[in-house]
């Protein structure tokens, strides 16, 4: 499965959120800074990602990008789905969305047993993503020692 840079990005960046910033808005330049991607590129992401209710955003001076759900309820697949036009492995099947139409259609299309193999391999990777949660990649970012932002909005008030 080849992945777009736009899922790739999308779930650095959430876990980014879930990881350094836990329930406090995260700022875009921030994570910008952290992942080492651009600014205008991660605001088209999420938009997609705020449209599937993964994210959520608040304007102004205390604002930025927040988890929409608990780092525990939102899963690798979901954020995939959000992010791809489609995300199969190949375009075989049928399988592809059923709104924009196949350049090439299969002459095998239900009669083909290869078909088999890349229906078994999607849902194997559909199976495994729906498993992993954002809380996996930050226990997993903890076990491999990935250090903490220690930028996170401290406020002094006099």
């Amino acid at each position: 499965m080849r992945l777009s840079t736009k899922s790739r990005y999308g779930l650095r960046a959430l876990f980014d959120i879930a990881y350094n910033n836990n329930t406090a808005p995260a700022q875009i330049q921030d994570i910008s800074r952290r992942q080492q991607i651009s600014p205008r590129y991660l605001e088209q992401i999420f938009q997609n990602l705020k449209k599937a209710g993964v994210l959520k955003s608040k304007r102004g001076p205390q604002g930025g990008y927040t988890l929409a759900r608990k780092p525990d309820q939102i899963t690798v697949l979901e954020i995939i789905q959000a992010t791809e036009q489609d995300a199969l492995m190949v375009d075989c099947g049928g399988q592809g969305k059923k709104t924009r139409r196949r350049k090439n259609e299969c002459p095998f299309e239900g009669n083909c047993v290869t078909q088999t193999v890349w229906k078994d391999a999607n849902d194997l990777l559909a199976e495994l993503f729906g498993k992993m949660t954002l809380e996996t990649l930050c226990q997993r970012g903890q076990e491999m020692g990935v250090e903490k932002d220690q930028d996170a909005k401290m406020m002094y008030y006099i």
